[in-house]
């Protein structure tokens, strides 16, 4: 199963884990296909928009977990 982690790039949790895009639409990333998702991180994404990376990336890999089984 694909786990997201604060250093993960965006562009790699869209190709293996499209699914999460509105977690990540909701915080107010709407940019994920643009040319930042292939070098910006989870992290620095958060950073931002001012949410809790530590939070944000618990509830991606929850949502992950969630539609595996």
């Amino acid at each position: 199963m694909f786990q997201v982690e604060k250093d993960t790039v965006i562009g790699e949790v869209v190709i293996n884990a499209p699914e999460t895009a509105p977690l990540f639409q909701a915080i107010g990333m709407h940019c994920l296909g643009c040319a930042l998702s292939t070098g910006e991180t989870v992290e620095e994404a958060c950073a931002v928009h001012g949410v809790d990376p530590d939070f944000f990336v618990a509830k991606v890999n929850e949502f992950i977990a969630a539609q595996a089984e």
